[in-house]
């Protein structure tokens, strides 16, 4: 098992094309690029959401441990473990990674 399927750390061993991610900021309120406040229950359509990949599956093959994804917070499952809250989804819903370890050639975001 190579380190980018390592699950190390975890209390679960994840199967299949799945991804846990933990999400990058409670939602709620937020703010806008102008210092706005937007109250959480303001509707905005669908917007998608930055997470950190904690673990993947055996049979992930474009996400490794500790890339930010991007996906589609309305499709998603929650589970909790050791009083933390993770998003657990498969690969194909996740719609894009940014990955610091880009190739000379790429772009940086794998869609």
């Amino acid at each position: 098992m190579t380190k980018a399927h390592s699950d190390a750390g975890l209390p679960i061993r994840l199967l299949h094309d799945r991804v846990l991610v933990r999400t990058e900021a409670a939602e709620g309120e937020r703010r806008s690029s102008a210092g706005l406040v937007i109250p959480a229950t303001a509707s905005v359509g669908t917007r998608l959401s930055w997470a950190t990949a904690v673990g993947v599956g055996p049979h992930v093959r474009s996400i490794q441990t500790g890339d930010r994804v991007l996906f589609d917070p309305d499709d998603r499952s929650e589970v909790e473990l050791h009083g933390e809250s993770f998003v657990l989804l498969r690969e194909r819903d996740v719609h894009a990674v940014a990955a610091s370890r880009v190739e000379d050639n790429a772009t940086g975001l794998y869609l």
